[in-house]
């Protein structure tokens, strides 16, 4: 049954060959550089927007504008990718360490050790075969780093420039009393007395290495049970009467940086950070700088990324099919779309040839440009 169906699309694909009637198997929209971009890849993208916005339909005031604004940009935002990701491989940025680590850390934090397994997961989870959701994790990342190094490093807010937004906004950090939180829990759900003991034994060493210097954050990812530990332990900000009493009285009694002895909770032993903590009253311009610099910084940074991205366009090669639009086309750029199956052949006739054959060898007498000498023809 096979072999038929093969012999029947082999004899199908002949007839169209012998008729000069080519099949298309995708359109080609637009050209960047030496990549392009197919009808295909805008439909994808027009599924996954049409998916996310689905999926938080609750949240969304209107789905369908929000769904127009992000449609009409589709192709410009498949431009950018591809000149950053070009961008990244003219500049040699490998990120190819990052994308193992996240997997690693993905892997981890589904508890799926067989890479089989892992690998099907990914195909259920996003729809996509697992390399190519590698391979869009490795472009994501390529893209980030370029803008970072290219855009965002050469952006400066200067430190006087801060300090004068403290003093003019002084009453906005006037701030409650707050302790902000991470935390490791080491689970005893479903164990006996032995298992307790070692639950306990685990968080005791837990908190002795993390007093003697060993990362918190990364310490939560690996080890512990509670669902934060993909947001490695961050468990946010807290008001005194937010938590339980002697959870309460341990974190605001300690300062920033404290590692907490293990706390028996219902669900096991809980340790915890104190990431930072807040005085009540107006905070210092040491406490707050780091935020203010942020709050300068975010509005230089959009528009310098579409400053840059409008000149990776003016220096790129890129043809747009009509009928598609780029939304951050490069002013005064010409993307006039080139068909080379319109391009008509020249014909020459044979004494055409023989002519061009005669100009050739007549180069010889040519005078060399600054010399008054002739080259020497062949005597062959």
């Amino acid at each position: 049954m096979k072999f038929w169906a093969a012999a029947s699309l082999l004899i199908t694909a002949a007839l169209l060959a012998s008729e000069n009637k080519p099949m298309v198997i995708d359109e080609i929209v637009a050209k960047v550089n030496g990549d392009i971009i197919t009808a295909s890849e805008l439909e994808r993208s027009r599924q996954q927007i049409r998916a996310e916005l689905q999926a938080r339909a609750k949240q969304a005031k209107s789905p369908e504008q929000a769904f127009d604004e992000r449609e009409k940009d589709i192709l410009r935002d498949r431009i950018d990718q591809l000149l950053l990701i070009q961008k990244a491989k003219e500049l040699s940025i490998n990120v190819d360490p990052e994308v193992s680590k996240q997997l690693a850390d993905i892997q981890r934090q589904t508890n799926i050790p067989d890479p089989e397994k892992f690998q099907a997961y990914v195909r259920e989870q996003t729809g996509m075969p697992f390399e190519d959701y590698k391979s869009e994790m490795k472009n994501s990342l390529m893209t980030q780093r370029v803008i970072r190094q290219e855009v965002g490093g050469r952006i400066n807010v200067p430190r006087q420039e801060v300090l004068d937004y403290y003093e003019k906004h002084k009453q906005e950090f006037v701030r409650e009393e707050m302790v902000f939180l991470r935390e490791i829990l080491v689970s005893t759900d479903g164990k006996d007395a032995a298992g307790v003991a070692a639950a306990e034994k685990k968080a005791k060493d837990l908190v002795a290495r993390a007093r003697k210097g060993e990362k918190f954050p990364e310490m939560a990812r690996d080890n512990s049970d509670a669902e934060s530990a993909r947001e490695f332990g961050n468990i946010g900000g807290f008001k005194r009467g937010d938590l339980r009493k002697d959870i309460e009285d341990i974190a605001f009694a300690n300062e920033k940086n404290h590692v907490t002895d293990p706390i028996k909770v219902d669900r096991g032993f809980l340790i915890l950070k104190i990431d930072e903590k807040f005085k009540a009253g107006q905070a210092s311009f040491e406490e707050v700088e780091n935020d203010i610099m942020e709050r300068l910084y975010m509005p230089r940074f959009q528009p310098r990324i579409r400053e840059y991205l409008t000149q990776l366009r003016q220096d790129a090669f890129l043809e747009i099919k009509p009928g598609y639009v780029d939304t951050s086309a490069a002013p005064g750029k010409d993307t006039t779309w080139s068909d080379p199956a319109q391009l008509k052949p020249e014909t020459v006739t044979k004494e055409e040839v023989a002519s061009q054959k005669r100009r050739k060898r007549l180069l010889w007498a040519i005078p060399i440009p600054g010399t008054t000498a002739t080259p020497k023809s062949s005597s062959k």
